[in-house]
C-alpha cells in the first residue's frame, strides 16, 4: 500500500515537475534565450521544485541528515540533467527532431531515471 501511494504521489508531482520543467524551458526560448541554456535553467527550477516535494510528501522522508540526503538529490538530478541535455542535443542538432517533441520525449526518460535514483539512493532509509 505504502508504494502505491508512493507511486501515485511522485507521478503527480513527477507530471508537476515536468511542466515546471517544460513551461520555464518554453518560456525562454521564445525569449529568444538559446535551447541548450534554456534547457539548464528549466532543469535547475524544476529540481528545486521537486527536492521540496519528493521530500516532504513522495517519500516522507524524515531524515536528520538533510545535507546528505540533499547533496545525494542534486548530484542524481545533475546526472539526469546531464544525460537530458545530451539528449535535448542528439535529438535536435544530430537527429533533427523538433524541440517540442523531442522535450517531451525526454521528460518521460527522466522522470523514471529520476524515482529510481530517488527511491534506490536518496531516500532509501
Amino acid at each position: 500500500m505504502k508504494i502505491e501511494k508512493e507511486l501515485f504521489w511522485y507521478v503527480v508531482f513527477g507530471v508537476l515537475t515536468t511542466l515546471v520543467n517544460i513551461g520555464v524551458y518554453f518560456v525562454l526560448t521564445r525569449l529568444g534565450i538559446n535551447y541548450l541554456l534554456s534547457n539548464i535553467l528549466a532543469w535547475f527550477f524544476s529540481v528545486l521544485f521537486a527536492y521540496v516535494t519528493n521530500r516532504r510528501w513522495v517519500f516522507e522522508s524524515k531524515s536528520p541528515n538533510v545535507l546528505k540526503e540533499c547533496v545525494l538529490f542534486f548530484s542524481g538530478r545533475i546526472f539526469s540533467g546531464v544525460i537530458d541535455t545530451g539528449l535535448m542535443w542528439l535529438f535536435i542538432d544530430v537527429l533533427a527532431i523538433g524541440d517540442v517533441i523531442s522535450k517531451t520525449v525526454i521528460q518521460v526518460i527522466v522522470v523514471v531515471l529520476n524515482y529510481v535514483i530517488s527511491k534506490w539512493v536518496v531516500f532509501n532509509e
